[in-house]
């Protein structure tokens, strides 16, 4: 732990879809996260750490890639549990989480069955560790975001899904934008104190407007006709299972809650629509082109004694349906 105040993330220049992604997700928690792709330097873990300050606790947790299961759920002592007859728990990761953020970087290289895990706890908001026939409960309501790039290593769909929002971030950025970055990266790190100082009245009223909107939430309805529209989009997008359809709703809801208005409109779903799409989305793969059944003389032409060594008879390949690919941005790996 540290004393150094955090970066307020009113101060971050530019990252707007963002800041309203880490916004939406301090309103409703229940969104399920936020997963940011984007190459090295961007300020993601900058943001991550600004988000915390939004919460009640403050705190801001960051799980080690190299972590092991017992160092992400906890440890029970089970020689306590035989002597004394009582369960003694570690807590790990998870438990010092419960109320704040939880920054996983490069989930993407984390092994598939801790990512599971974590996104199991982060969707229940508690954690139960189980051994040998002594169990331990506790809560863990944290905001998960994780970072990845792509070029290192997909997620599998699978766990792909389970992230709530996703957002790409370019790393174009245009040169008067990245001077005034590197100029308030500068004046905080000169003095960080009263950099944050002078940004409180911006930081206060972030923090206030994120406090109405959690407030007001439940008295948003998740009205039937924001989910047909949900639903019909969510169709014709071919995400596959109803997840999507859910974080849409509740994601379309907190930025309501966000404007401060007392229900949802078309505006809060198309504000929110690429957040919850775009991990998802599957373009429908066109129909392969029915075979020309008249023999090309090219084909029926004998091969080379010379050549075509290895071919194997000369059988053409089968195309395999393999489903529309995401669009990967061409970011450099980290040295």
């Amino acid at each position: 732990m540290t004393d150094t105040p955090h970066f307020p993330l009113s101060a971050v220049v530019g990252a707007d879809a963002l800041k309203l992604a880490l916004c939406l997700t301090a309103i409703d928690p229940k969104i399920g996260g936020v997963l940011i792709e984007g190459p090295r330097g961007m300020a993601k873990s900058t943001l991550a750490r600004g988000l915390a300050d939004l919460l009640a606790s403050g705190q801001f947790v960051t799980l080690p890639l190299g972590a092991t299961e017992e160092r992400l759920v906890g440890t029970l002592d089970l020689d306590a549990a035989l002597g004394e007859g009582r369960a003694q728990f570690s807590p790990g990761v998870l438990a010092k989480a419960d109320g704040g953020v939880l920054y996983v970087d490069e989930v993407n290289l984390l092994p598939d069955h801790l990512v599971d895990l974590l996104l199991d706890v982060a969707a229940s908001g508690t954690n139960l560790i189980e051994r040998d026939g002594i169990s331990h409960r506790h809560s863990a309501r944290f905001v998960l975001i994780g970072t990845m790039n792509p070029e290192e290593g997909e997620l599998r769909p699978q766990l792909l899904d389970r992230f709530g929002l996703n957002v790409a971030l370019s790393g174009h950025t245009a040169p008067l934008e990245r001077g005034q970055i590197i100029r308030r990266r500068l004046d905080f790190d000169s003095d960080p104190q009263a950099f944050c100082a002078d940004w409180e009245v911006q930081q206060q009223a972030l923090r206030e407007r994120c406090q109405g909107a959690r407030a007001a939430l439940a008295n948003i309805p998740l009205d039937d006709q924001a989910l047909a529209q949900i639903t019909e989009r969510c169709f014709a997008a071919g995400v596959d299972g109803l997840r999507a359809d859910l974080v849409w709703l509740r994601a379309a809801r907190a930025h309501a809650a966000w404007r401060g208005a007392g229900a949802i409109s078309e505006e809060d779903i198309d504000a929110v629509a690429e957040f919850a799409l775009r991990h998802r989305r599957r373009d429908t793969p066109p129909s392969a082109p029915r075979q020309n059944t008249t023999p090309d003389s090219s084909a029926t032409q004998q091969p080379n004694p010379g050549e075509g060594q290895g071919q194997w008879g000369e059988m053409p390949a089968q195309a395999l349906p393999t489903g529309a690919r995401r669009e990967v941005p061409s970011w450099p790996k980290k040295p």
